[in-house]
């Protein structure tokens, strides 16, 4: 039997929108109510989770989305913004490209750190303590990696960013928000990481934000997700300001500056 209209449609199914002839609706709410009845980051929860969330699952949504926004062009993905925008193509372009790099090393990060501290989290509520839970799942993913996802940073000592958002986490838990098992599994991890050590490895906006993730519920995926756009932000801004700035063909280094020439290596230095 040839498919029907139906089957086409059937094929398209979907919850997230119904749009229609003279009809746009967003879960099931009317566009014409959401605009300037739901904040940007409200709506993104909604058409996420199909409901509106509360004032303080929005607040705390929100904070995890502005701390992410920019990190200079030190971050691999505002320099591939800054360098796409001065090769003649579009803002999209740039942003795009710049989005494409957001990959398991830089930007994926937070979504690790969100499976690491489910574990612990996890065993937590089954009534281990949470300190040997951690230190449990701790070595687990050190086997695997030097690297613990969402702890330390390359120029940070401690993350300025770390401070402000598990306060508000703490506040989260405090008025019954969230149940603070993420939060719990994360100081957990950086009590054992400082542990022995004259320099302490803190949490990092990657974990905070996976903590915070975590605690609203979103599955961990969503964790790369949100970050891309939250990050999206800032590559824009970058790559705006990196057109009315006159370079074309922008390359990683300055011309005056040449690259390293290893001959019959095709080795890179050890950093």
């Amino acid at each position: 039997m040839p498919p029907t209209v139906q089957d086409v449609a059937d094929w398209w199914a979907t919850a997230v929108s119904r749009v229609e002839p003279d009809v746009i609706e967003l879960r099931g709410r009317p566009v014409q109510e959401i605009i300037g009845g739901m904040s940007f980051v409200a709506v993104i929860w909604l058409l996420l989770r199909g409901e509106p969330p509360t004032p303080a699952q929005e607040k705390l949504l929100e904070v995890a989305l502005v701390s992410s926004v920019d990190h200079g062009p030190h971050a691999p993905s505002i320099a591939v913004a800054r360098i796409a925008a001065t090769c003649g193509i579009g803002l999209n372009n740039a942003v795009a490209s710049a989005v494409n790099t957001l990959g398991d090393v830089h930007g994926g990060a937070g979504e690790q750190c969100m499976r690491m501290l489910a574990e612990v989290a996890a065993r937590a509520e089954t009534g281990e303590p949470v300190e040997r839970a951690a230190s449990s799942v701790v070595a687990k993913w050190r086997a695997r990696s030097r690297y613990l996802p969402g702890y330390g940073h390359r120029f940070h000592t401690v993350d300025p960013r770390r401070d402000p958002l598990l306060r508000h986490v703490e506040e989260a838990v405090a008025d019954g928000t969230v149940a603070g098992g993420y939060l719990r599994a994360a100081v957990a991890v950086e009590q054992i990481l400082a542990t022995g050590r004259a320099r302490p490895v803190p949490i990092n906006v990657d974990g905070c934000t996976a903590v915070i993730y975590g605690e609203l519920g979103f599955a961990p995926p969503l964790a790369r997700g949100l970050f891309v756009l939250s990050r999206s932000v800032g590559i824009l801004a970058h790559a705006w300001e990196e057109t009315g700035q006159g370079r074309r063909n922008k390359g990683p280094i300055p011309p005056s500056i040449t690259p390293t020439y290893l001959p019959g290596s095709g080795h890179a230095l050890e950093t």
